[in-house]
């Protein structure tokens, strides 16, 4: 648990965001975007909220957050081809999109994790592809601006382990030969989270050079689709996430970015469900500063994972049943607690702070299914409500 310095610490960093997103964003009603979109892109340029690629295929839209009966305008379409869980930050009125997961053309047999990057201009409305490499697979990874420019990047996917997984999956018909399928998946699902190689570094992306670096290791087991919360200061959160395929984590950890370092610090975890049901962690939850608070919402997770890889079934989640969450909690600094709940579970979707709350945006039900709904969890510090 951090201590009262801490607290105080992390208080005046949200504060400070919460007072630079500007007081005119209010609305009545918040439109719902014109596709269903999970598993996509997010990321806001001013009072401009972006979001769109994932179910969306390559569709693109733009949401003035200071007028937003205008509703959603759809921009310049990706170049790139269809991606899912591709990291993203903004640099300048640049959106930077890094990695995902997708088929590199219509004749593969197989998906693959990109190792491409690509330059959203928001001012001029076009796309391009960036002359780098991703130096790791960073499916399911998460970045952001560092006050300096540079991007910081934790997490993602190890791209040779994922493409062959996934190749050799797809040459193999499970009807005809179900012994060898079982045998394929059994094998991948069942080693050990250090076995799969997920990127430990905390990469750094400067975009005025086109180059990479690292910030060092990450001490902790790495996350893919953690929520991520900026705290000021280079100092952000990293929220719960997966620690391998169907096993998250409730750990949250605070990141501090000075000079060519980051160090970690572990906070409090992400508590109990309830008294009979434990903190299973979530995978694609939706997160922002709401006044002197983070809140995080919904993500999605198998319940049990957690005790069978206690008990070294590390197929954790096999014949598990997937949950949609729908609860919330509030951090205050110290410590975290459950406020309320969204109207379904929800997960994989975008979450924007705007004044008031967190804007949450689309996203995937419990049917599997994207969604098309926007609404906010408004927050004063004591009471959660949703609006439409």
């Amino acid at each position: 648990m951090p201590g009262v310095t801490l607290g105080k610490r992390l208080a005046a960093g949200v504060a400070a965001i919460a007072l630079s997103t500007g007081a005119a964003m209010a609305a009545e009603t918040w439109p719902d975007l014109p596709v269903a979109v999970k598993n996509g892109v997010a990321a806001r340029v001013g009072d401009v909220a972006y979001v769109g690629l994932g179910s969306a295929g390559t569709d693109f839209y733009a949401l003035d957050l200071a007028d937003p009966g205008k509703g959603w305008v759809k921009r310049a379409a990706f170049t790139g081809p269809a991606t899912n869980g591709a990291a993203v930050a903004v640099s300048g009125k640049t959106i930077l999109t890094f990695s995902g997961n997708g088929k590199p053309d219509a004749a593969a047999s197989s998906p693959i994790i990109f190792d491409t990057a690509y330059a959203y201009d928001t001012e001029a409305d076009t796309w391009s592809k960036l002359d780098t490499r991703t130096p790791a697979g960073l499916s399911g990874a998460k970045a952001l601006a560092l006050d300096g420019g540079r991007i910081a990047i934790v997490g993602g996917y190890n791209k040779d382990l994922f493409d062959k997984y996934l190749a050799d999956v797809s040459a193999i018909d499970k009807d005809k030969d179900p012994a060898g399928f079982k045998t394929l998946v059994d094998g991948y699902m069942g080693m050990q989270p250090k076995d799969y190689r997920w990127n430990d570094k905390v990469l750094v992306y400067d975009p005025a050079g086109n180059s990479w670096g690292t910030l060092g290791d990450n001490p902790f087991l790495p996350n893919c689709d953690p929520a991520v919360v900026a705290q000021g200061g280079d100092r952000f959160m990293v929220i719960s996430g997966e620690i391998k395929p169907g096993l998250r984590t409730p750990e949250v950890k605070l990141v501090q970015v000075e000079g060519a370092e980051a160090s970690w610090e572990k906070l409090a975890d992400l508590p109990a469900v309830s008294a009979s049901e434990p903190q299973e962690g979530v995978a694609g939850a939706y997160a922002g500063v709401a006044g002197n608070d983070v809140l995080v919402a919904g993500g999605a997770n198998f319940k049990g994972a957690q005790a069978n890889a206690a008990a070294g079934k590390w197929f954790a989640h096999d014949g598990l049943t997937k949950g949609w969450r729908d609860e919330v909690y509030a951090f205050d600094g110290s410590g975290w607690r459950p406020v309320g709940k969204l109207p379904r579970g929800l997960a994989y979707g975008a979450s924007f702070a705007v004044p008031g709350g967190v804007l949450v945006v689309g996203g995937e039900d419990g049917e599997g299914k994207p969604r098309t709904e926007v609404f906010l969890l408004r927050w004063d510090g004591q009471t959660l409500a949703v609006e439409n």
